[in-house]
Parts: C-alpha cells; structure tokens; sequence
C-alpha cells in the first residue's frame, strides 16, 4: 500500500535511528525529530505503518517496532544513487556527484553522473557530493565552487547546515533551525540575506553537511 509523505518519513527515520543506534527510538524522540505535534500524532502514523504491513510491533516489549517492508526507502536509495556511495579501488572512495545546490535562492536539485574521488576520507558514513552555488553560506566559509560532503540523514540539531528540500521541489543548503508552531527557519550565514520560514511539514531533511571541498 502507498505512503503518505508523513509515514515515509517516519518509516526513513526509524529505519536511520536503528541503524545508527542499533535500537528503535521512542515515540518522544520521533516527535522530537519529525516535528509531529504530539504523541497520540506519532501513534497514528506508527499504527498505519504497521496495518500496511511495513513495520510490526511487539507489544511486550519497549522499542520493539521492527521493519518489515523496506521497499519505499530501497526505491529512494536507488533513486539517489544509493545514497550509500563508497566504492573502493584499493585506497580510493568513489563518491558520486549528484549536482548542483542553491546557496542563494532555492534551486531545482539536478543528478548527474559524475563522481568525485576520495581517499580514507568519510569512513563507513552514507555520504554524498554537492557543489554549491551561490554565497549565501559565506559566513561559514562555504563559497560558490565548494563541493560539501552530505551524510544521509534525517537526524539533525539546530545549527546544523543541511540540505533541505522544500515540499515545491526546490532544495537548499542553510543551516537548521526549529522554531515555535512547527516551523523550521533555514537560515543563511550571510547578513545579507533573507532567512527561508517554512512549515516543518513542507520540508525533507536531505543529509547533514560534515565536510566542505574546495578546489584552488
């Protein structure tokens, strides 16, 4: 059966946490990063998952939510390269060039077949490339031409520079914050710009910047 965007990203951040942590989260902590707005929220998304048979619960025991339908979150991986990148020749880590993101205004997301080769560089982390555009993260040192190394999660603090896709198809690279009555501020590290304010539910958490590139 097909899921909603609500219950994809809940499904996407159980399967992360688990294997980040090796443990199911509570439904307090998935609240507290999906910006659902309360506990009996969490509950219905976690019931609907489990009557279309993705995930099952064992009610005798606590963070026991198991996942049995991995297809939606294998059909994304595929769709972005498989988001698990490392390919090693020897020393090397292949690491595939996706496209291009907005560091001004929001920019349409491109793919690319390109790749960009490292060595003993992002360890075992799901990570990605992006190369920026724009100056809007300039304060932080990230320029225009900077390739940014992505980590594949949905887990993010405030302050962390993420790239975000915006529900209208457009992505950024901004740093993350949570404001009051589910809104989510992307905020720029330049003065002189603008802070992108969107409903938490408008938005897709793409990855976590760890790393910036740049070529002299």
């Amino acid at each position: 059966m097909p899921l909603t965007k609500r219950q994809f990203q809940v499904l996407s951040f159980l399967d992360q946490f688990v294997q980040e942590n090796g443990y199911c989260p509570s439904f307090d902590e998935i609240g507290k990063n999906l910006q659902l707005s309360s506990l009996a929220t969490v509950h219905k998304h976690i019931n609907t998952l489990e009557r279309k048979g993705f995930i099952r619960r064992h009610y005798n025991r606590s963070r026991s939510i198991e996942i049995l339908n991995r297809e939606p979150l294998e059909q994304v991986t595929r769709a972005k390269r498989r988001a698990n990148p490392l390919s090693r020749s020897g020393r090397d880590v292949q690491l595939p060039l996706l496209g291009r993101i907005a560091a001004g205004q929001p920019l349409e997301a491109l793919s690319s077949d390109e790749s960009i080769s490292l060595r003993e560089f992002v360890g075992s982390k799901s990570v990605y490339v992006l190369q920026v555009k724009g100056s809007s993260m300039i304060d932080d040192h990230i320029c225009d031409g900077d390739f940014v190394l992505v980590q594949n999660t949905q887990a993010v603090e405030n302050g962390d520079t993420i790239v975000a896709l915006i529900d209208n198809g457009e992505a950024t690279l901004k740093k993350f914050y949570r404001e009051k009555n589910d809104y989510v501020r992307l905020q720029p590290a330049n003065s002189e710009m603008q802070p992108i304010v969107v409903k938490a539910k408008d938005l897709t958490v793409q990855g976590r910047v760890i790393a910036v590139l740049r070529k002299y």
